[in-house]
């Protein structure tokens, strides 16, 4: 059951950082309310608090939370943006998933 808690909490900081960039390019490159940074940044603050929920060293956990981040913006792309992730896109997200699961479920001597 800690994997289940590992890569839940995983999903919600990812989401978290993916809003909390999201909000800013809207208001950049959309040309939307500057309000949008308010949410932004405490989208990003809670980002940065999840990540710290980790019972593990720090290296480890943003070395192994870039594989879920990298399967959360694809899904980001097909569910926001619109666009079907190619066969390509969908086997980099397995691999990054992998190495996610490599990094954080491995066995270890101390």
């Amino acid at each position: 059951m800690p994997e289940l808690k590992t890569v839940g909490l995983f999903i919600l900081t990812a989401l978290a950082e993916i809003v909390g960039c999201y909000l800013p390019y809207l208001w950049l490159r959309e040309g939307k309310t500057i309000w949008l940074l308010v949410p932004g940044v405490l989208s990003l603050v809670a980002f940065v608090w999840l990540l710290t929920l980790h019972p593990t060293a720090v290296g480890r956990v943003y070395a192994a939370y870039g594989g879920v981040y990298v399967a959360m913006a694809i899904l980001w792309l097909w569910t926001v943006n619109g666009i079907r992730p190619t066969l390509w896109d969908i086997v980099g997200s397995a691999v990054a998933l992998l190495g996610m699961a490599i990094i954080m479920f491995a066995p270890r001597g101390t």
